[in-house]
This record gives structure tokens, C-alpha cells and sequence, in this order.
């Protein structure tokens, strides 16, 4: 206590005596016994309230023996029961946690991992992942600025996460228990495939497959990709132990639109203790992104020939030259050049103005600036009867679609009308114009987003120029066809905005996290926070139907599906109070990633256990283990001093006392007729 404390109890006993004394003792005819009693209960009652104002606090110190932390980790992934070490794994835990000696010296935490690190005394080896890195990072948060040793009990084997031997602590050392039968088996194995997830349609796509051998012998194997009872690719592959690995790269024809199904596998002559881990399926969406465009002009000029030979170099594109007095109907295209547009093309405008194409307008030296003002607001147009070449400044900061320079300010002049170009709203330059060394702050190539549709507008004649110059900087048409690749790609998208935005993969491996995201817009299309979404899936095969509901996050509406078996599934989400929903279709692959073992990862655990400066340990070795752990003097109990401040205001029985106190003077001076 303070002395400002001290200093307040001894004027309290002062003020409370001085108060008991004159109220029983001053001027008193007789001091009897009840006299002196009475007092003291005053003086108690009086004293116990003025020390809970004053509240000081009484320091407690007791001692406390903290243990060292063990965490004994159960590696609960089905892999352990593929490779028959279930039994061995229970026993071992059993062993070490019931070891006496060990409980004397550690304190005990038990805990299991799959794709999750928790609590767990009981196991079931379910697990479809194995995520080591959990096991890491749960670790170092749970026994933080603390030395303890971690008992592994695993095969090795990791499905998900970094690299565990990096993530555990290298101060805290980790010793596995490795599970498992660590004899060399003769195994083929496809380690790993990788493989885009969409191809467009007509197109090759690449796959990239890595194979893996164990065995003591050299053998050939036949590896394929098939699709349904079709082979689409064959080859040989020879391995031996001094050549453990292959990678095959093949390039897919992508025929057929839609969800394509493959499956890749190695096999050979040899007799495999796991043939599981020889095939491996892998789906890619085949995208058709054919588009039709239309170029009209009224006039012959070079640019639409170079136009027509740019665009085409994408076999996704199709153009059609056409006068603006021949076309009918626009139904039968996705983008519109209009190239220099005059009073002609008024037939070609008013046909758009219901159909909604996205437009690329190119002006030049015969376009009619004052029809062309008519017919659209984005750029506002005061022109000359005069010429005047042109130059591109490219602007790096445009951020519509990815665009590289080109090397756009050493491409020859555009010729068109001289005078003013005013951009106005929701226009944004991707190439501005400058007249020699003058900038003009005038667009040259802009585009513009209204309502929903999509202009482009390149202000010059003489684009051929610019693809020639370029495939004489380049030796290659290349960069200059990707450039028109690319505005052609922004004008052919649909941007049409929505209520309901629904984002999903068309197909997951069994095991992966199966997650969909739904985004919901009212009127003004601001995320809406109160919409109520559910998603009903349904399995194609069975017609097995369930709901979810999707729970809001960040911006998000979300749904986790996992645990759904392999098979295709219908979905619909739905908002129930606006109706609108959305329907799709996803398809989940029979792929079991723990069944790709046939021995442990011994070499992986040494490393771990080197690392952290640990050691490994064989399922016969587990009484080593227990020494091990026993005699290591890094490990040992921490005796602590605690030290607790009570606040007196605190203590019920202070309360409870002065209660009595003033009670039992009541009933005293009533008895003895003192009120």
C-alpha cells in the first residue's frame, strides 16, 4: 500500500474512534459492558465503510509450475489408411499419452490435422488433405514465445499448403513419427498435371503432365490422354533409377464447345502396388468466341483491306465487307466498323439504335463531321475543310483492357480534318494526337461506355501505314494485330450490367474447397446488403436436390459446397424477394489426391526434422522417442510467482460484517431501550 493509503486508515480509525467515544462515552451516565460493545460495533461499522472508500488494495502472491508444452500431432488424412498404418498410428498416440512420465514432465495437447488443425483425442482418418502448414502456424500462434518440442505422427505426405519443412518454428524441434511402409515399391505415378481452364473453340491447348518412377529396374511405360473411348495422344516413356521423372507436353485439339472431359494415364507392364495414383482426369471449358464484324464503307481504301487481314488473324473472327445501302438487318453481327461515315450510313444508324451493336467509327478525309455529330455525343467535332497529319501519344495510364505500347509515337501520321475534337463524359483516351512536336490534348483512338454500349473511335485515315511500319520494326504483323486484336475484344464483349453476378468454377477435383460467390445490385446497381440468396443444387445422376443459403461477407454473398460426391450438378440461385436468380452448371471430379501414396516421405520428414534440429523416429522407435524426450534438459518446468491485487471494495465478507455490525447495534439499543 501507498502512504497516502496508510495515512488515509489511520485518520479513518481517528475519525471512527472519535465518533464511537462521543456517541457512547461522552457525557454517558454509565459505562457497562453493553456500553463498551456497542461502541465497538459502532466503531467496526463506521471504520468498514470508510476502508471501502478508501479501497486499498491487498497484495496476494501465490506460485505456480508451468509445465513444458508437447503438442502430439495425429496426421488424421485417409492417407495413413491407404498405407495400412491406421492401427500403428492409434497405438503410438495412445503410448505417448498415457506415458506417465511424460505427464509428469509436459504438459500434454492433443491435436489432429487434415485439411483443418484442431483439438481432437479421437481420430478417424477421413481427411481428404493434408495441410501441414496448418499444423505450423496453429502451433506457433497457440504456444508463442515458448521453447517445446512437437511429436509428429504422420507419413509425410502433403496435398495442401507451403512446403512444411519451411513453415515450422526452427527454434522448436520437431520430431515425426514416421507412418508407413518406407519399402520401395516399383510405382508409376502422374505427379502433377497442369492445364488452363479454358480454350477457345477450333484452337490447340497445351497440357503439361510430370511423371513419376520408383523402382530399382528400367522400364518403358505408355502414357495417353483420352477423351470418352477416344485416344487422343500415345507415347512412350522409359524411366530407371537413375532417371526417376518425365514432363510431356501435348497440345489438345479443342473441337467441341462446352465442358470437355479428359483423362490422362501411364501404364505399363509391370504389377503396381497402387495403380490409383496412374490416371488423372482434368476438365477445360472449350469457350466459342466467334464473332462476326462487319466493316462498312462507302469508299475503297487500303485500311479496310488491312482491317479485314488484322482482325482475321484471330480464327475467332470473321469480317464481311459491306456498302451501308446493301445492309438489311444487323442481326447477323457483333461489332460495326463504320468506316468514315457520311450522310449514307443514316440507314445503318437508325437500324443500330434498336439493335445495340458496340461500334468502331474511323473518320478520315471524306467523313462528315456534321452528320457525324448527329448521330452520337461522345466526341463533338469542329472541323475544317483542311488537312492535317496527325501523330500518337500513348497514355499509360488507360486501364480499360491491357495494352502494351506498341511503340505508337514512331508509327507514321493519320490524316484527317483539321479542328477541334472535345471528349465528353465517360470518354477514355487510349492514344492522343499531337501536330509535330505541338500537342494538341485532343483524342486520336478514344473509347466511350453509355448506358451499356460501347463506341471506339479512331480519328485518321491510314491505319496500313501503321501495320506496316510496324511489321518493319518487328519482322511480324504481330503487335500491331494484337492491338486491333484487343479493341475488337473490348468492343465484341458484352458488359450489360446485372442484378445478379454469380461466380463459379465449371469443374473442381473431389477434396477442393467448392465455393460460390454471388454479388446482388438494386436499381442504382449498389451492392445490396439485405438480399436474401439461396442456391438449390441438384445431382444430374441421382436427382438429388439441397439447399443453401449463401451468407453475406465482404461486398459477397458466399456458399461452401464441400463435401459433395463426384458427379454433375444443375444449380439455380435465386434472390427471394426481387425472384431474379441465376442458373448454372458445375461438375466435380473423381480425384482423391490421398490415394497417390504408396510409401511415406521419409526424405521430406529428415529434412523437417534436421530443420528444426529434431530427429525421426520408425513406429518400433518409440520408446527412444520417450527417452529422448524425458532426458532432454531443455525441457523443464517453470516455476511462477503470481502476484494478484485484490481491491478491498471486493471482499462480499467486508460487506457482509459491517451488515452484522450495524444490525446487531440495532437490536441491542432496542433491547436494552436505548432508540
Amino acid at each position: 500500500m501507498t502512504s497516502t493509503t496508510i495515512l488515509l486508515i489511520l485518520l479513518s480509525v481517528l475519525i471512527t474512534g472519535g465518533l464511537s467515544f462521543y456517541h457512547y462515552f461522552y457525557k454517558a451516565k454509565s459505562k457497562s459492558k453493553v456500553t463498551l460493545l456497542l461502541a465497538f460495533l459502532r466503531f467496526f461499522s463506521i471504520f468498514g465503510i470508510l476502508l471501502l472508500l478508501i479501497n486499498p488494495k491487498i497484495t496476494k502472491n501465490t506460485y505456480e509450475t508451468e509445465k513444458t508444452p508437447l503438442p502430439i500431432v495425429m496426421d488424421n488424412s485417409s492417407s495413413i489408411v491407404n498405407l495400412k498404418a491406421n492401427e500403428t498410428a492409434l497405438e503410438l498416440y495412445k503410448k505417448l499419452t498415457s506415458n506417465a512420465d511424460l505427464q509428469e514432465k509436459f504438459a500434454i495437447q492433443s491435436y489432429q490435422f487434415d485439411n483443418e488443425f484442431e483439438l481432437s483425442e479421437q481420430f478417424d482418418f477421413k481427411g481428404n488433405q493434408s495441410n501441414f502448414e496448418a499444423v505450423a502456424k496453429n502451433l506457433k500462434s497457440i504456444n508463442k514465445n515458448k521453447n517445446y518440442p512437437t511429436v509428429l505422427i504422420s507419413d509425410g505426405n502433403q496435398t495442401q499448403g507451403n512446403d512444411y519443412v519451411y513453415s515450422f518454428d526452427a527454434n522448436n524441434k520437431v520430431y515425426p513419427l514416421i507412418l508407413g511402409d518406407t519399402t520401395t515399391f516399383l510405382d508409376l505415378k502422374i505427379n502433377q498435371l497442369n492445364v488452363n481452364k479454358y480454350a477457345f473453340h477450333k484452337n490447340k491447348f497445351p497440357v503439361e503432365v510430370f511423371l513419376n518412377y520408383s523402382g530399382t529396374k528400367s522400364i518403358t511405360a505408355d502414357f495417353s490422354i483420352s477423351q470418352g473411348n477416344s485416344v487422343l495422344n500415345k507415347q512412350s516413356v522409359t524411366f530407371s533409377p537413375s532417371k526417376r521423372s518425365a514432363v510431356i507436353n501435348v497440345l489438345l485439339p479443342a473441337n467441341t464447345i462446352g465442358l470437355q472431359v479428359f483423362k490422362a494415364s501411364i501404364t505399363s507392364k509391370e504389377t503396381e502396388k497402387n495403380a490409383y495414383n496412374n490416371t488423372k482426369n482434368f476438365a477445360v471449358e472449350v469457350i466459342d468466341q466467334k464473332s462476326e464484324i462487319a466493316i462498312v464503307s462507302s469508299i475503297n481504301h487500303p485500311d479496310v483491306g488491312a482491317l479485314k487481314r488484322s482482325i482475321e488473324t484471330n480464327l475467332q473472327r470473321n469480317v464481311t465487307l459491306v456498302k451501308p445501302k446493301e445492309i438489311q438487318s444487323l442481326q447477323d453481327y457483333n461489332v460495326l466498323i463504320l468506316y468514315q461515315p457520311t450522310a449514307e450510313f443514316k440507314s445503318v444508324f437508325e437500324l443500330n439504335k434498336n439493335v445495340g451493336l458496340n461500334t468502331f467509327i474511323i473518320t478520315g478525309n471524306n467523313t462528315d463531321f456534321n452528320f457525324l455529330n448527329q448521330q452520337q455525343k461522345s466526341l463533338t467535332f469542329k472541323m475544317s475543310s483542311q488537312t492535317e497529319d496527325y501523330l500518337a501519344e500513348f497514355d499509360s495510364q488507360f486501364n480499360l483492357f491491357a495494352l502494351d505500347n506498341i511503340g505508337f509515337e514512331n508509327l507514321p501520321p493519320l490524316q484527317n480534318a483539321y479542328g477541334t475534337v472535345v471528349a465528353n463524359e465517360n470518354v477514355n483516351v487510349l492514344l492522343s494526337s499531337r501536330i509535330r512536336n505541338i500537342q494538341t490534348n485532343m483524342p486520336l483512338l478514344a473509347f466511350a461506355e453509355n448506358q451499356g454500349k460501347r463506341t471506339a473511335f479512331l480519328l485518321g485515315e491510314n491505319i496500313w501505314k501503321w501495320r506496316l511500319q510496324s511489321r518493319i520494326d518487328n519482322e511480324s504483323f504481330e503487335s500491331f494485330d494484337v492491338f486491333i486484336d484487343k479493341t475488337i475484344q473490348f468492343l465484341a464483349s458484352n458488359n450489360s450490367k446485372k442484378s445478379l453476378i454469380v461466380n463459379h468454377e465449371s469443374f473442381y477435383n473431389s477434396g477442393d474447397a467448392i465455393e460460390i460467390t454471388a454479388q446482388y445490385f438494386n436499381k442504382n446497381y449498389e451492392f445490396d446488403e439485405k438480399a436474401r440468396l439461396t442456391i438449390s443444387v441438384t445431382n444430374k445422376q441421382t436427382k438429388q436436390n439441397k439447399n443453401y443459403d449463401l451468407l453475406k461477407g465482404n461486398n459477397t454473398y458466399k456458399v461452401n459446397l464441400d463435401g459433395l460426391p463426384a458427379g454433375q450438378y444443375n444449380f439455380t440461385v435465386k434472390e427471394l424477394t426481387s425472384k431474379n436468380s441465376y442458373s448454372g452448371y458445375f461438375e466435380i471430379l473423381d480425384f482423391d489426391i490421398e490415394q497417390q501414396f504408396v510409401n511415406p516421405d521419409v526424405a521430406k520428414l529428415n529434412q523437417l526434422a534436421t530443420q528444426t534440429n529434431g530427429k525421426t523416429f520408425m513406429p518400433n522407435q518409440s520408446d527412444l522417442l520417450i527417452k529422448n524426450l524425458l532426458e532432454n534438459e531443455d525441457y523443464k518446468a517453470i516455476q511462477k510467482e503470481i502476484t494478484k491485487k485484490i481491491p478491498l471494495i471486493d471482499s462480499i465478507l467486508l460487506l457482509i460484517l459491517i451488515a452484522a455490525a450495524l444490525a446487531s447495534e440495532w437490536f441491542i439499543r432496542k433491547y436494552n431501550g436505548m432508540l
